[in-house]
């Protein structure tokens, strides 16, 4: 089949992997001009390492971890008060964003034609296929859409309405962005938490950097999502008053090349699929960051999305199981994405330390999708 992904982070990539694997033609679009490069570290836990196995990339992954040894808590002078451990922050394994897309590209380059710069801005359904109108470029015929373009899903909000149909704000907003190691860390990392809001830096590329994430409550900012002065500006007031070092961290902020900025949410939704077209990994069920998982979701669903693609029994038949495999895997995370987001910004006391490091079932019993025809378990 011809199929067009829409998404080139972590989802989008994966599930061309396996369709191609699978004998697949497929088209992937990404808004971003190329590669995209910045963005925190993200974990793999549990199944979704059995996924990079079975992908031949486990020991490239493992080769970018960035080996964090623990997250200090640390108070408005700088002492630690409590000390969190490697795994409950890290995952099974810890790779840099930017990291994991390139790999991924370089995995499906030579197959996948790549439509960057570019959004899907029109879906038209007939019972034999979807013609696909772009922001640039003609229209195209595609036998299935897949959308895995994250949170503010374009696919999403073309094939089965408003985002505010789907989106479930945690009452986070957060920023993320690349600044130089003033805090000589060395493969570790800070928090700060006052109630309301936290601010964490640990050091990557080989502690030249340091990754800052600074988070903190709000119910229904207003912005213009184009607008980074104006989010500046916002991050900037939720941290007027604050210790440690965030005057510095808010300048360097300021300055940063890379620099991210988004509420906290879920998407909750009843299918993910709509006739031809189906949601993949934010798009369809984001846990929000404070559940480490979005990334192994990703992972899992491409897999199991294009195994079942793969059956033989028909898109529709395919979609059904994909939601049946997932959704239990699925409604456990989000359910620890709400309870980690409750917890986040508490005074770091040891009944927080003790939920945040609670353990979570990451395993999803997978099927077998690597011969000629699926074997189901």
């Amino acid at each position: 089949m011809r199929i067009l992904i829409s998404g080139g982070s972590v989802a989008g990539p994966a599930l061309a992997y396996w369709l191609n694997r699978h004998g697949h033609e497929t088209t992937l679009v990404e808004r971003a001009p190329g590669v995209r490069d910045g963005g925190a570290a993200i974990d793999f836990r549990g199944t979704a390492l059995d996924v990079l196995e079975r992908m031949d990339l486990l020991g490239t992954m493992r080769e970018h971890q960035t080996r964090m040894d623990s997250m200090s808590l640390v108070d408005d002078s700088g002492k630690v008060v409590a000390t969190l451990p490697d795994e409950a922050i890290s995952g099974d394994l810890e790779v840099l964003k930017a990291d994991v897309t390139r790999i991924l590209y370089e995995a499906t380059r030579s197959q996948t034609a790549y439509l960057f710069d570019n959004t899907v801005t029109r879906l038209d359904q007939t019972d034999s296929g979807v013609t696909a109108g772009f922001e640039s470029g003609p229209s195209r015929e595609f036998d299935l859409v897949v959308g895995a373009d994250g949170l503010h899903s374009a696919v999403r909000r073309l094939a089965f309405g408003p985002e505010s149909d789907y989106l479930r704000h945690l009452g986070i907003y957060g920023a993320l962005f690349t600044t130089g190691n003033f805090l000589d860390l060395d493969h570790a990392g800070l928090m700060y938490n006052t109630p309301g809001r936290s601010a964490l830096a640990f050091a990557a590329r080989g502690n030249t950097e340091l990754r800052v994430g600074l988070s903190f409550v709000a119910d229904g900012l207003a912005y213009d999502r184009r607008d980074r002065e104006q989010q500046n500006d916002l991050v900037a007031k939720a941290y007027a008053d604050a210790g440690w070092e965030v005057p510095r961290l808010l300048e360097a902020m300021r300055g940063a090349k890379e620099f991210f900025f988004d509420s906290s949410s879920q998407v909750v939704m009843d299918r993910w699929s709509a006739g031809r077209v189906a949601l993949l990994g934010d798009a369809a069920y984001c846990a929000a960051p404070t559940s480490g998982r979005g990334t192994s979701q990703a992972l899992i669903g491409a897999y199991v999305l294009a195994g079942e693609l793969a059956a033989g029994d028909g898109h529709a038949a395919a979609f059904d199981r994909y939601e049946q495999v997932m959704r239990p895997y699925v409604e456990r995370n989000q359910a620890h994405g709400r309870a980690a987001a409750r917890f986040f910004f508490q005074q770091p006391d040891d009944d927080t330390v003790e939920a945040l490091g609670e353990e979570v079932d990451d395993t999803v019993d997978l099927p077998d999708y690597l011969g000629t025809t699926a074997r189901r378990a």
